[in-house]
């Protein structure tokens, strides 16, 4: 019998099956959903939404893979954390990232979906319903979009960077200095995007269209999957500080093809750095 430490290199390839799989399912609710009239609460922080679709495609994850993993336990951005919790595995669900834009029509949201064992990520999916986009990835053994390899870019100036950006909901309190370093950036002529999913963003970011990354806030859901998918396609993620997350719990993150990240870092830093002695 397998001991504990073995555990996550027998069932890896089975939790990225199991991922995918209910990752496709919840797509396919949401493609019939999109669109479609719905109700809608709001939760705390201006323009935080969460809609029935959110509710129903987080059960519907959870209970495919309880169907094939009961022991498991579940931290969900909806539901919370749930489960047994036997064996180590927890799964980390984001049934719906860009809420937002589902609830106002625009076709640009995702599911997040990632396995994880002792704070390390075993398995990262992602998937962009509308554009049948299913982003995948694997610990030690790559990340994919629809089954090609990906690669991070090799920019290694900043100038010549695209790098995208999200806010949180409490934005008009401008936590971290977050539109302060959105101007920096912007006035360094950089192009930056916002496309109101950060999963996508980074899974974007892992595919090469995006060079960077960086945001105040995000959630485990919000990162996990994206975090894995970039690390395997060659790319770096940390903390403000440059550091290596050691658990995965809410907190500033920066992401870069890695050439450039000593360079997002400097530059968040001197933002940080020029607001506090402007405060003083």
């Amino acid at each position: 019998m397998a001991n504990e430490l073995d555990l996550p290199n027998l069932l890896r390839s089975r939790l990225t099956m199991v991922g995918t799989l209910a990752a496709m399912k919840a797509g396919e609710m949401l493609r019939k959903g999109f669109g479609t009239p719905m109700k809608f609460e709001t939760k705390e922080g201006r323009h935080n939404l969460v809609t029935e679709w959110d509710q129903r495609v987080e059960e519907l994850i959870i209970e495919f893979i309880k169907s094939h993993f009961p022991e498991h336990a579940f931290l969900a951005e909806e539901s919370g954390e749930s489960g047994k919790g036997q064996g180590g595995i927890q799964w980390i669900i984001d049934p719906l990232d860009g809420t937002v834009n589902f609830a106002h029509k625009i076709p640009m949201f995702s599911i997040s979906i990632a396995a994880v064992f002792q704070s390390e990520i075993l398995a990262g999916i992602i998937y962009h319903p509308m554009m049948n986009e299913l982003f995948i990835a694997e610990k030690g053994n790559g990340a994919y979009l629809n089954g090609e390899r990906l690669k991070v870019t090799e920019t290694a100036v900043l100038d010549s960077a695209i790098v995208a950006t999200g806010f949180p909901y409490n934005v008009h309190e401008n936590p971290l200095c977050c539109l302060d370093h959105f101007s920096h950036f912007a006035k360094m002529g950089i192009p930056l995007r916002r496309l109101g999913s950060a999963a996508l963003d980074l899974a974007y970011l892992a595919a090469g269209r995006f060079d960077s990354f960086w945001e105040v806030s995000l959630n485990p859901w919000d990162y996990a999957a994206g975090k894995l998918l970039i690390e395997e396609a060659g790319g770096m993620f940390t903390d403000f500080e440059g550091n290596p997350l050691s658990s995965l719990t809410e907190g500033a993150v920066v992401a870069s093809n890695g050439i450039l990240h000593d360079q997002m870092v400097k530059n968040i830093r001197a933002t940080l750095e020029k607001n506090v002695s402007e405060g003083d």
